[in-house]
């Protein structure tokens, strides 16, 4: 009968809803974010589990393209407890190997994963901690840590759909490679790390590509007989807080460099493309039907591009005239070419443009959080990961902390402060470990002097969007190694 209980057999007794699971930490998402904490959380005995919406590191596989490359060298991936122990260092590992390194991570300490449950709702328990809607039935958490990374919804411009129903569309998460699209030339929109690496991908495999260049700074590969990010680590660079850089939080909406470590790593120069037949445009306008209109900005955008490439050689030499470091010497760019004119026009039918590739960043979403910790614009606030809603942590995030963030060894140490805060307030260590502070108090004082120069360089720079219209905040690049 409607409004009464129904009784379990026993007098008296009535049938209730079973307790919600219950663990002291869940760590949302099991990429290398979500595995550096659950490896410290693991070394301090703090009962945890990991829930995976998919299967572990499954984004490096399923977000990537083919022939993607670490565009950071292989001694730079390390996570707690674990390194890269190839034989090639200085090497750059593919897409398939990286899934297969952090999987292997994975099984190196039983990491407490559940794949295939996706959290759909987490909120604040109404007697403290916090209470989730997960796919495997709801569950409360002492603690929770989202590391969910911070590239979630893909963009396609409002433009898009006013374009003629035969362009196959496809945004850069979805490439594979040049073969499954079909036959005809491509537009890539966006220069960003994937929108140059995909543009090369497809120059390479002989597809007439037409390139909408973007904002976005690119950097050397090597100067100076080392790989630059050896040189920008020995500097301190990846070291210094995000609060100490120029404009300050600003600095996490900054759009990362594009160069490439395929092939054992080379510099991704725009204008050699042109060179070899690729045509190049200013930023995409707008769009109407099989008409495209862009910004007479390309010049302005490939010198912007060159500039940023040269400061970081500049600072890199600064460095090594400071530090007495003998080091080769190295003859300095020359632009290879110069656009003629502005073309500011294309038209799809015309130019045989099969498909358009859509690489101007993702939105960060935080919808299912229904807790209290997220700015005017969405994103969560909060000092290296640690949020003002006691037990609640982010992890995995683009400069969550550092430049460093986005990169393994980054990820681990920011996995290690969020792991010993929590052992702090659960009463185990009663303080961060000091292995969590930054790398050196002189060090980081040091780089952070010359950050002022840097912010021109190894730091730029905030980037004009890809696409008229495209929101600035958007995360303009897939990232060289972020918490998925």
């Amino acid at each position: 009968m409607n409004g009464e209980s129904r009784s379990s057999g026993a007098p008296g007794a009535t049938d209730a809803a079973p307790a919600p699971e219950h663990h002291t930490v869940v760590i949302i998402g099991a990429g290398q974010a979500g595995l550096s904490a659950s490896w410290h959380l693991t070394q301090q005995g703090i009962e945890h589990v990991l829930l995976e919406r998919g299967t572990i590191a499954h984004e490096w596989k399923d977000g990537r393209w083919d022939n993607f490359t670490l565009v950071t060298p292989n001694w730079q991936c390390r996570l707690p407890g674990y390194e890269y122990a190839g034989d090639d260092p200085e090497g750059f590992m593919k897409r398939d190997l990286v899934h297969d390194f952090v999987r292997e991570y994975a099984q190196l300490f039983g990491a407490p994963v559940r794949e295939n449950v996706s959290v759909d709702q987490l909120t604040e328990g109404a007697a403290g901690g916090f209470s989730l809607s997960t796919s495997a039935g709801p569950m409360t958490a002492d603690n929770v840590i989202v590391a969910t990374g911070g590239y979630h919804r893909p963009i396609i411009p409002a433009s898009a759909e006013r374009l003629p129903p035969w362009i196959t569309q496809v945004h850069s998460s979805e490439y594979k490679n040049a073969a499954a699209l079909p036959p005809g030339a491509v537009l890539v929109v966006g220069t960003g790390q994937s929108g140059a690496q995909i543009a090369e991908d497809l120059h390479l495999e002989g597809r007439k590509v037409h390139l909408a260049v973007g904002g976005a700074p690119r950097a050397p590969r090597f100067y100076r007989g080392r790989d630059s990010l050896d040189w920008l680590d020995a500097m301190g660079v990846y070291d210094i807080p995000v609060e100490l850089q120029p404009g300050g939080l600003a600095a996490r909406e900054k759009t990362n460099h594009y160069f490439t470590g395929r092939d054992g790593g080379r510099d991704v120069d725009l204008r050699q493309f042109a060179l070899e037949g690729m045509r190049l445009y200013g930023r995409l306008k707008c769009a109407n039907g099989t008409s495209l209109q862009f910004a007479p900005n390309l010049a302005t955008s490939l010198d912007y591009a060159d500039s940023v490439a040269e400061s970081i050689k500049n600072d890199i030499d600064r460095y090594i005239v400071r530090e007495g470091i003998e080091a080769p010497t190295e003859a300095r760019y020359v632009p290879v070419w110069r656009p003629p004119f502005e073309a500011t026009e294309l038209d799809l039918a015309i130019n045989e443009v099969s498909t358009i590739i859509w690489s101007i960043g993702y939105r960060a979403d935080y919808s299912w959080i229904r807790v209290g910790v997220f700015d005017g614009v969405g994103q969560p606030t909060h000092t290296r990961g640690v949020t003002g809603i006691p037990g609640l942590y982010f992890l995995g995030l683009p400069w969550l902390h550092t430049w460093g963030s986005g990169r393994f060894a980054g990820i681990a140490r920011d996995a290690e402060y969020v792991a010993g805060a929590i052992g702090g307030a659960l009463g185990g260590s009663g303080a961060v470990a000091t292995g969590a502070t930054v790398a050196g108090t002189a060090k980081v004082a040091g780089a952070a002097k010359a950050a002022g120069a840097v912010a021109g360089g190894a730091m730029a720079a905030s980037a004009a969007p890809d696409v008229a219209g495209a929101p600035t905040l958007a995360r303009q690049t897939v990232p060289s190694a972020a918490g998925a």
